[in-house]
């Protein structure tokens, strides 16, 4: 059973999308590991469209869409911004890189490539989406 969630692009919708990954996968008697490394990558994944990709314009909009079927979860997140967004994935970054230059970003898409099965990002149109799916037993 699919859910849909609309929101704009500021972060205070931020906890509202936590909140909304987290319900529906409740309702769906998971462990709850894998309830927090969903919720993570999806919150992760928004803020950086959020933040990134539509400047915190909240005239701009996130459509996100999550599925769970056959113990396959899939989510979506479609940018409706003129800007396209397609971040680069790093694997493996060198911590003790980022540690010596003290940065402070940059790791959040690590993240998620390491807690979801599958992360993509393509277009469609003039609009970006990230499709995100994680088999769950």
């Amino acid at each position: 059973m699919k859910s849909a969630l609309r929101i704009a692009c500021s972060r205070i919708h931020l906890q509202q999308v936590r909140d909304f990954v987290r319900n529906y996968l409740s309702n769906r008697q998971l462990p709850e590991v894998a309830i927090n490394q969903v919720v993570l990558a999806v919150d992760e994944v928004v803020a950086n469209f959020i933040i990134h990709a539509n400047g915190e314009d909240e005239n701009q909009f996130l459509d996100l869409e999550i599925d769970l079927s056959e113990r396959e979860l899939n989510v979506q997140i479609a940018d409706n911004g003129d800007t396209i967004y397609l971040p680069e994935a790093h694997q493996n970054p060198d911590l003790r890189d980022y540690i010596r230059q003290g940065r402070k970003g940059g790791m959040g898409m690590t993240l998620v490539n390491r807690l979801m099965d599958k992360v993509e990002f393509f277009t469609r149109g003039n609009h970006t989406v990230c499709h995100l799916s994680k088999h769950l037993a």
